[in-house]
């Protein structure tokens, strides 16, 4: 028995040895082809990549048109480069961009090992790095010899390169190349073109400060640049200057010294811009970050936008209504304004302003600014979506909250009045009893899902007070997401990304892509008609009468009770437009309120821009009656001769048959437990719940909730106040 036990034994042994060398051999076996291949590819990438002294593909220029194919602009490839030799660059620019770039530069051999080791457990451990794991010298391989696209292929020919560049020039000569190549945004390339660009002298007369904030720009050349987002560029400054400290070139004196210098841009003259230059800059901008500065400026594209340079004529005419107060000390008028105006169907960007032309700032779609008043509608939208009807009537009487008493443009009470008159004449008090009523979440949920991204739900300053009904939120809201937004009621309900590229093509003809439309249904359309219905009285007589365009339109006025910001935001059925107007600092428009000026120039760009489209009403869907109402309770009545009584607009099944709920509660000072409360802890009281709402039930198709954000602090304790 015992010796059967053995011979098994043996023989499985046998067996199992067999087997793992049979896997042994497997394995070695696919080790091998898979270095092959991996050698194979490497081989073929070397094999394919350009010489050093190879010849590069003529540029090409890239033209963009609008939407009827008619041509806007020609993005030439004769590049803005001005070569300089090194001994003419400052010491503090090179230095500035090796601590930024590559701060071990004069040790590695054309690839960094440490570096590109300390980028992936920056990824990794999500804390990220001044510096990537690219050099100097790969970075020009790069740019001078190769594309943008992000391969391995090109990762390993970059690699290859950049150990040729090393081999066959000093690093005092790859620096130059580098800083001769490299891409500095509006269309400079090296640093003497970008100083001139930025700052209108030759690069050997740059400070410490400029040679920093230059440093910072190739990172990310379209949000890094100065004249696009001075705040970004500045935050990038600090960044070079501490890195400079850390790595031995600057003490912490003199970083603080350049720190607190002023930084002074050249602006552009408005005579070298061209049509829709700010659209064209937004465009290019958004290439540049898909595709690579190269392919823009020498890849010869094909661009074909959104715009409509009819519309864009006449929003650029309209604008000039602007007045002059003063010029600024970087030669920029002053107030500034944006318009942009969007066909809510296709989400198409037809139009678009982002200032007076003589500057890059595009306050279009970077100037976030305080709404006032016409951040009303979203408050009236969750108000009709929770039950309210137009002829609802709210008591507009004094009201306290905490400390916060909140009063109308003019001062004055108007006692009991019905929804549709609250909002055509922008009553502050009764915006803030319907939020108190709906709760603060539901206004900010829809403003979010019709396309408002700028809100803040989080933490210890947020805009979940009451103080949003009035338009006073942390960062306030851009013209084009607020046009965007309005435009989901002018689509019966349904948001549409807006666009402004629609298909780029390369020299080849080939589509490099083509937009796909977007769109969500976020708001029910009969309640988004109803809505819109009462919007219309605002243009007929409240407080954006000096909008009327003598057509069927709805839409709103928006003053900040400090005379800072300035709108006006409308739509008709074919078309929506947000006008702003305001100074870029802390100026003060002096009485200038949204049914003024904004309201003109929104008056005379719809006027031309809709000369070619037939007058259309806004279509009620079905659902929508007809009831004769009371003027001083909101109540059905049964005589229709009766004088105090007026026709109104229904959503099928909410005719009122009593008193409208208690949106009219009372003040009561001697409760002390009311009183007490802040805004936004009395908003909450009546939701129940701290999360911004899901849409309510009787929504027609479902809308997916955003997420729950934590529960909401104390309100700002200043809030502003809307004004018509």
């Amino acid at each position: 028995m015992s010796k059967k036990h053995n011979e098994q034994g043996q023989y499985d042994r046998r067996r199992r040895g067999k087997i793992g060398r049979l896997i042994a051999i497997a394995l070695i076996v696919f080790a091998v082809l898979v270095a092959g291949a991996g050698l194979g590819f490497v081989t073929a990438s070397i094999h394919t990549m350009p010489s050093l002294k190879g010849e590069i593909r003529p540029a090409a220029s890239s033209q963009v048109f609008d939407s009827n194919g008619k041509l806007i602009t020609t993005i030439h490839s004769v590049e803005n480069r001005l070569p300089v030799s090194i001994n003419k660059i400052p010491k503090d620019l090179q230095n500035a961009f090796i601590a930024a770039e590559d701060a071990r530069f004069y040790q590695h051999i054309g690839i960094d090992p440490r570096g590109i080791l300390r980028a992936i457990w920056a990824n990794i451990t999500d804390r990220g790095v001044s510096e990537g794991g690219s050099t100097i010298t790969q970075q020009l391989a790069k740019n001078a010899l190769l594309s943008q696209e992000r391969t391995l292929k090109r990762k390993i020919q970059e690699a290859v390169l950049a150990l040729q560049i090393e081999r066959q020039y000093s690093k005092t000569e790859i620096l130059e190349m580098y800083l001769n190549q490299i891409y500095f945004g509006q269309g400079a390339y090296g640093v003497q073109a970008a100083a001139q660009v930025y700052f209108g002298k030759n690069v050997e007369n740059l400070s410490l400060a400029e040679c920093a904030m230059l440093a910072g720009i190739p990172k990310s050349p379209n949000y890094y640049s100065p004249t696009n987002n001075f705040k970004a560029a500045k935050e990038r400054q600090l960044t070079v200057l501490n890195q400079m400290v850390k790595y031995g070139y600057i003490d912490e004196a003199t970083e603080e010294k350049a720190k607190k210098e002023e930084i002074k841009l050249v602006s552009p003259s408005a005579k070298d811009r061209p049509t829709a230059s700010y659209f064209v800059d937004y465009v290019v901008q958004q290439l540049i970050d898909k595709y690579g500065a190269d392919a823009v400026y020498k890849d010869g594209l094909k661009i074909y936008t959104s715009l409509d340079l009819d519309m864009q004529q006449a929003a650029e005419r309209a604008m000039a209504q602007l007045p002059t107060a003063y010029t600024d000390k970087n030669g920029i008028k002053q107030p500034q304004g944006a318009l942009v105006a969007i066909d809510p169907h296709t989400g198409y960007i037809k139009a678009m302003v982002g200032g007076r032309g003589n500057d890059q700032f595009n306050r279009a779609v970077m100037a976030e600014r305080q709404p006032g008043s016409a951040f009303k509608p979203f408050v009236y939208l969750a108000a009709l979506e929770n039950g309210f009807t137009a002829a609802s009537i709210i008591d507009d009487s004094p009201v306290s909250f905490g400390s916060w008493s909140p009063v109308n443009y003019d001062g004055k009470f108007r006692g009991p009045v019905s929804l549709r008159t609250a909002l055509e004449q922008s009553l502050n008090v009764v915006a803030v009893k319907i939020a108190h009523q709906v709760g603060v979440d539901k206004p900010l949920y829809y403003a979010q899902q019709m396309g408002i991204s700028t809100l803040v739900l989080h933490g210890n300053t947020n805009d979940r007070n009451l103080a949003m009904a009035l338009g006073g939120l942390t960062r306030g809201v851009t013209p084009l997401e607020i046009a965007s937004a309005y435009g989901v009621l002018a689509n019966h309900g349904i948001r549409v990304e807006p666009v402004a590229i629609i298909k780029v093509v390369d020299r080849n003809g080939k589509v490099l892509e083509q937009h796909t439309r977007r769109e969500k249904i976020v708001v029910n359309e009969r309640t988004a008609y109803l809505l819109t219905d009462m919007l219309r009285g605002v243009i007929t007589h409240g407080t954006g009468t000096g909008a009327n365009i003598g057509r069927p339109a709805a839409g709103k006025t928006g003053t900040t009770s400090d005379y800072k910001d300035a709108w006006f935001v409308g739509y008709t059925p074919d078309l929506v437009a947000a006008v702003w107007m305001g100074y870029d600092n802390d100026g003060y428009l002096g009485g200038i309120t949204g049914g003024s000026i904004p309201a003109s120039i929104w008056r005379t760009f719809m006027s031309s821009a809709l000369a070619k489209y037939p007058v259309r009403d806004f279509v009620a869907p079905q659902g929508i009656v007809t009831a004769t109402i009371s003027n001083k309770d909101g109540l059905l009545v049964t005589d229709p001769n009766n004088k105090e009584s007026r026709k109104e607009i229904f959503i099928e099944g909410t005719q009122p048959t009593q008193p409208s709920p208690a949106a009219n509660k009372p003040n009561n000072p001697d409760n002390k437990d009311e009183k007490d409360k802040k805004p936004a802890e009395q908003a909450d009281s009546k939701t129940g719940d701290k999360s911004v709402p899901p849409p309510p039930a009787r929504q027609d198709k479902p809308v997916t909730a955003p997420t729950t954000p934590a529960t909401p602090p104390p309100p700002k304790p200043e809030p502003k106040k809307g004004g018509p």
